[in-house]
């Protein structure tokens, strides 16, 4: 417990056993079954609040949350989220992974080093997210994908998302929380059927709080790094 009060502030403690409290009570009311949902989303916030901190073993448990949220995804047949996590996220939070490993901050392992996004990375980035949008529509579609619109999107923000995770850009919480949004929707749709999936849809809102605080704190350790987002040199992955 020292340990984690030394390496964590206070704000970073009551948000991460906050948000477990609310996943834990969520599972109480309306689950209390789903158990792989449950350790789904404790693994998944506990990336979150060590993702903040720039802390490689983030990307580990983003791993892990991938396969486990593919699954929960493949029971209620959105196909989107399952290829989504299992065909992008995991290999992308892999790559992030090495990239992260590579870039660690005055060599210290615990924590990356902040890039500098430019424009010609940003270029990439939008083609590419369109790219992958534009070609999964059609792959979800072919699935017969339940609500396809709302998942294709997510596959939009899910990309970018990993995209500048793997770049060490700030931005990448934002791209996330705005995919937290979109699952938020998925979710509230899918509990209309199955209030089981209630659970799911606070996992989310829960996601989405730490997400906003993860940009925060990365906006606070660029500076501190002495890391100006507002360049346009891009450093070398």
């Amino acid at each position: 417990m020292k340990r984690l009060t030394a390496y964590f502030t206070k704000t970073e403690l009551v948000l991460w056993f906050g948000s477990m409290t609310l996943i834990l009570t969520a599972f109480c009311l309306f689950d209390r079954e789903s158990y792989l949902t449950l350790i789904a989303s404790l693994i998944g916030v506990t990336s979150l609040i060590f993702a903040a901190k720039g802390n490689p073993v983030s990307q580990v448990l983003m791993i892990v949350f991938s396969v486990l949220y593919g699954i929960i995804s493949f029971s209620f047949a959105y196909y989107g989220e399952m290829i989504t996590y299992l065909g992008m996220t995991l290999p992308m939070s892999a790559v992030a992974l090495g990239a992260w490993l590579r870039h660690p901050y005055e060599g210290k392992k615990a924590e990356v080093q902040v890039n500098r996004i430019g424009k010609k990375d940003m270029i990439w980035a939008v083609l590419l997210t369109l790219v992958v949008t534009a070609v999964f529509y059609f792959i979800l579609d072919a699935f017969g994908t339940a609500n396809l619109i709302p998942s294709t999107i997510s596959v939009t923000t899910s990309f970018l998302a990993v995209f500048l995770t793997f770049r060490r850009s700030p931005y990448y919480a934002l791209a996330y929380a705005a995919n937290d949004i979109v699952l938020i929707v998925l979710w509230v749709l899918a509990s209309m059927e199955d209030i089981h999936y209630v659970s799911v849809v606070v996992c989310f809102v829960v996601f989405f709080v730490n997400d906003m605080y993860g940009f925060i704190s990365w906006r606070r350790m660029a500076k501190r790094q002495g890391i100006s987002q507002r360049g346009t040199d891009v450093e070398k992955v």
